[in-house]
């Protein structure tokens, strides 16, 4: 799984304007070849030395095309200037990763998720679980301090890809008349976990089970646990696995 690079969050103000423009214009033919490869272009950027910048997006990563200014070439990749400053980061955050960032944030709250911790806690976190999977239990476990405090909520989003009663036990907690009790009796226990999985899965559950595979699928994940959270400067940011302590710090905030 690639990682993501940290996603501004702002206004939308210029990103608007500038696709509107892209639309009306038509666009060079080097730059029409990699859209027929699957590069969506999110806008275009100012660039030095006669290049003019497209802002695209391919396979969830950003990526930076300069048209040279004959108009028959393209390059694809950083641009630096003399002093080794990256003159790319700051269009490809603005026009890909932003809007990116808000659409992913959008479609996990949008999902089927079971909460974990107090409605009111500032920092809000989200992951892709599997009731089968050893490594979102330690996560749960390493969350406790946090979530107990009250300044962290989990929200896990079930998916069953792990076994093949791994949906089941997912549609069991969703049925419950308390999920939120059942996912922590169900974490609590560990390998002792008596969870139980459903002999049928009714058809609206396994509606919500399918479209949160859907959503992971799409997000270019194939593991659990998948942590999105947002960091200091309001970034988003993605950790696969149960994160080692440094990072795990990074993940939940001050304790």
């Amino acid at each position: 799984m690639r990682f993501m690079r940290p996603f501004m969050l702002g206004a939308m103000g210029l990103l608007t304007v500038q696709s509107a423009l892209l639309q009306a214009e038509e666009l060079p033919a080097p730059i029409k070849a990699l859209q027929a490869k699957g590069a969506t272009i999110k806008g275009t950027f100012d660039a030095p030395g006669g290049l003019k910048g497209y802002a695209a997006e391919y396979q969830t990563q950003a990526m930076a095309l300069y048209l040279t200014s004959d108009g028959k070439h393209v390059l694809a990749g950083n641009l630096f200037d003399e002093k080794g400053e990256d003159l790319s980061e700051a269009p490809l955050q603005k026009l890909v990763y932003e809007p990116m960032s808000r659409q992913m944030w959008s479609q996990m709250e949008s999902s089927t998720w079971i909460a974990d911790g107090a409605k009111t806690a500032p920092k809000v976190i989200y992951l892709f679980s599997d009731a089968n999977c050893p490594y979102c239990n330690m996560f749960w476990e390493q969350a406790r301090p946090w979530v107990k405090s009250g300044k962290v909520q989990l929200r896990h989003i079930m998916v069953g890809i792990i076994r093949e009663d791994s949906a089941a036990k997912a549609a069991t907690l969703l049925n419950d008349a308390n999920p939120e009790l059942a996912l922590q009796k169900h974490e609590q226990a560990g390998k002792s976990s008596t969870l139980e999985a459903m002999s049928s899965i009714p058809k609206d559950i396994q509606a919500r089970l399918d479209a949160n595979l859907k959503l992971m699928e799409e997000m270019g994940l194939s593991s659990t646990p998948a942590i999105f959270y947002k960091d200091e400067n309001g970034h988003l940011q993605q950790q696969q696995g149960a994160p080692r302590p440094d990072v795990l710090a990074k993940i939940m905030g001050p304790r």
